[in-house]
């Protein structure tokens, strides 16, 4: 097989839990990867399982279920893929978990960190626990994924300082239109930047300790209105985080920032040098100090090995081609349930220093979230 899985008797058998949007990317990927196929299908929404069955062909026998529960128990599975809605992760995690079936749960883990320890602890709890990985796919996309290479082989030093820009379109309808409340998504800053906040801590490998936010919702959203209510979520903010090492970083984030050339922008500046990831233009910068200057520096075109691009340049099927994997080679989970759940944290802290308008602590909104 082209990508080295190892021949085997019958395929690994996917079920996807939620066929939205990125449930239908997951299926496409699964699609493309070598020694897989899906198997089972579950919403309780028919015109996503519908939308899920056609990208899979007229002519496949897969199983389809409104409850998730009625797909764990027909047996169908060797892994499980979630894509719900963020505030239904929760039950339907503990649920695979308590199967034995290795699962990835899409990013947030959970909208409050209440969840996220219930879950931790729930899988913790088990005598054997099972593959839980995280969604965190942007680790993966082709350029970030070398800046983060670089970054941990010493090519700038000592890191100092992170500054990532997200500029981008508004948050796209989604069913029932459950993205449009901070109650169904745990705030923009969870729903969208626990991903910024993830790589944050990866590329830095330190814990935060502090958070300082300002942020508000300027333009998107406030002339729609649903049931009577006007949606809630944020569509501006920048964030700082400082980190146990003394890194500090920063987001930049925008949301009706369309008419850009790049999404996202990554800098890491350490003792030595820069690198830069940009994205989609598929590019790495890396200056070296006494070796480059201004205007001057090493550019590399760093392209996806991924065969589909969806709707995050390919990183969604790296990051499942790595899952599958670990559950073939009984490994451990690259995103782990902790990083899921400071991922979070960041978000609920910048949430609340905006609310509070002030610098909040690490330690105030974890409360015992992450066990020592």
């Amino acid at each position: 097989m082209s990508d080295g899985v190892a021949a085997s008797s019958r395929l690994l058998r996917f079920g996807i839990i939620g066929t939205g949007m990125m449930g239908r990317e997951h299926i496409a990927n699964v699609m493309a990867l070598d020694g897989a196929e899906v198997s089972a299908l579950c919403d309780n929404w028919t015109p996503s399982l519908d939308a899920a069955q056609q990208l899979l062909g007229a002519g496949s026998e897969v199983l389809r279920f409104a409850d998730h529960r009625e797909l764990l128990d027909s047996g169908a599975c060797d892994a499980v893929l979630v894509a719900t809605p963020n505030h239904l992760h929760t039950d339907i995690v503990l649920d695979i978990a308590a199967t034995g079936l290795p699962q990835l749960v899409e990013k947030p883990l959970a909208t409050t960190l209440a969840d996220c320890r219930k879950i931790i602890d729930g899988v913790e709890r088990l005598t054997t626990p099972p593959l839980v990985w995280v969604g965190l796919e942007y680790r993966y996309i082709a350029p970030v994924a070398e800046l983060i290479r670089e970054t941990h082989a010493g090519t700038v030093g000592s890191v100092r300082m992170v500054a990532i820009r997200e500029h981008r379109f508004p948050f796209q309808p989604k069913v029932r239109d459950w993205n449009r409340f901070n109650r169904n998504t745990g705030g923009t800053l969870v729903e969208k930047c626990c991903h910024f906040f993830d790589l944050m801590r990866l590329i830095v490998r330190s814990d935060p300790v502090r958070v300082l936010a300002s942020g508000g919702q300027d333009l998107n959203h406030l002339d729609e209105s649903y049931g009577g209510e006007v949606p809630d979520i944020l569509d501006n903010a920048f964030v700082i985080v400082d980190f146990a090492s003394g890194t500090r970083a920063l987001l930049d984030l925008c949301m009706f920032a369309d008419a850009t050339r790049n999404q996202e922008e990554i800098s890491v500046v350490g003792d030595d040098g820069k690198l830069e990831a940009f994205v989609p233009s598929s590019v790495l910068r890396v200056g070296v100090r006494g070796r480059d200057w201004i205007g001057n520096v090493e550019e590399r075109e760093v392209t996806s090995t991924a065969p589909l691009e969806g709707h995050h340049h390919g990183s969604s099927f790296i990051e499942l081609r790595r899952f599958r994997d670990a559950v073939i080679g009984g490994t451990p989970a690259e995103s782990t349930l902790d990083d899921g759940l400071w991922s979070v944290a960041i978000g609920h802290a910048a949430h609340r220093s905006i609310d509070e308008g002030r610098p909040v602590m690490l330690d105030e909104v974890l409360n015992g979230a992450v066990a020592t």
